[in-house]
């Protein structure tokens, strides 16, 4: 069974954000990570088999004061999430200034060899 866990870290800067959502992504047994609440202070979890005490204490080790908000189930409307957000393609095209340059043996000069058999001097 899937649990949905909620722990509000103190996170300041970016950097702090990228350093609890990297930590919490490479634990084992997590799904999906997300940050949640208006400051961005809330880490959301969802995961089967993450201890969640454990979780919350290398945050507070790594990151900063955490605090234990919720764990419960995830509800069915949340795991089925619309497609229409992964269906937008953006195609990008190259700029009207982009120009490939010729390969660098269009430049050189041919040079003349006089054969091997005569001689210089």
């Amino acid at each position: 069974m899937k649990h949905k866990i909620v722990i509000r870290v103190e996170m300041t800067c970016d950097k702090c954000r990228s350093k609890a959502m990297a930590l919490v992504a490479a634990t084992v047994g997590v799904d999906s990570v997300a940050l949640a609440g208006d400051s961005k202070d809330q880490v959301v979890v969802v995961g089967d088999g993450v201890d969640s005490v454990k979780l919350t204490t290398a945050l507070r080790k790594k990151v900063g004061h955490a605090q234990l908000v919720q764990v419960g189930d995830v509800k069915k409307e949340e795991e089925k999430k619309p497609a229409e957000a992964a269906a937008a393609v953006v195609e990008y095209a190259y700029p009207w200034h982009y120009y490939q340059y010729p390969p660098a043996g269009a430049y050189c000069y041919q040079q003349y060899y006089s054969p091997p058999d005569t001689c210089w001097m």
